[in-house]
């Protein structure tokens, strides 16, 4: 039997990120959810083009590794609509690709800053907001290298394992009022594949594997973006600091199976023992 369609009628979601890609997806998921949203992203042209082509989305111009942008950020959003009831958080880069020997550190610094910092401001923001209204959920994203070495994409590999933990913590920090969940959406065809092609040989293994899977259409955007908006939905209650696989979780079945997500370790990175792969030492 399908699971129910999700909705999220009468509440305010702000989607980060939100002028292509995923994070474009995700602001048609919650639109068609039933929310009030409002995007955000550093470019004011790509910004007015999703929103002529979304409909019905407020605006605002913002750089979240940016602490003061990432305050009006939330300030445009509380008089666009007042209460926060959930955020989308979409805003990422690749950084610099290449071997670390070769990397320019400015640059791999400038990835950590947006993928991570920027994950920080919006969340630390967000969370003072929802604490103060009595709540709210928070989504972030997370990706490759997350849950395994991604070679020669060091910056963001880093950033967005970072994320994962950075999730468990604070859902512990801000339970139960606050939600917080991160979602690995798969490979999806972005822009940020360009940067692959166009780095060749730097990008090692990863170029053969880009190419494949852009010529096999890679995983729709709306796959991830499906996830989220069922994870700042109402029908997501009581699930928090976990790491979802988009694609393959069977995330919608969760709350069937709250005593265990809530009492185990399922869908979180942990250390491996050797006991665990069968080994008899330590």
């Amino acid at each position: 039997m399908d699971a129910p369609p999700v909705s999220l009628h009468d509440k305010s979601i702000l989607v980060t990120g939100g002028s292509m890609g995923i994070g474009l997806a995700c602001a048609r998921a919650a639109l068609d959810a039933g929310a009030r949203v409002m995007i955000c992203a550093r470019g004011a042209e790509a910004l007015a083009a999703a929103a002529a082509e979304l409909g019905g989305v407020a605006t605002a111009r913002a750089d979240v590794g940016e602490p003061d942008e990432v305050e009006a950020l939330f300030e445009a959003f509380a008089t666009a609509f007042g209460r926060c009831d959930g955020v989308i958080h979409c805003a990422g880069v690749y950084g610099p690709i290449g071997p670390i020997t070769e990397l320019d550190p400015g640059a791999w610094w400038d990835a950590l800053r947006i993928n991570l910092f920027g994950t920080f401001l919006v969340a630390r923001a967000a969370a003072r907001r929802m604490r103060a209204a009595g709540g709210g959920r928070i989504v972030l994203f997370s990706g490759g290298g997350a849950s395994g070495p991604f070679p020669n994409y060091t910056a963001y590999a880093s950033g967005k394992a970072a994320v994962v933990r950075f999730t468990e913590t604070i859902a512990q920090e801000l339970g139960p009022e606050i939600e917080v969940n991160c979602i690995a959406p798969g490979f999806v065809a972005t822009r940020l594949h360009r940067e692959t092609l166009d780095a060749g040989a730097r990008a090692g293994t990863f170029l053969d594997r880009t190419r494949a899977e852009l010529e096999r259409g890679g995983v729709a955007p709306e796959v991830g973006a499906a996830a989220a908006a069922f994870l700042v939905s109402d029908a997501a209650a009581g699930i928090t600091g976990k790491f979802v696989a988009a694609p393959y979780d069977g995330y919608r079945a969760w709350p069937e199976r709250l005593e265990a997500l809530q009492t185990t370790d399922v869908f979180t990175l942990r250390r491996i023992l050797p006991r665990e792969r069968g080994m008899d030492w330590q």
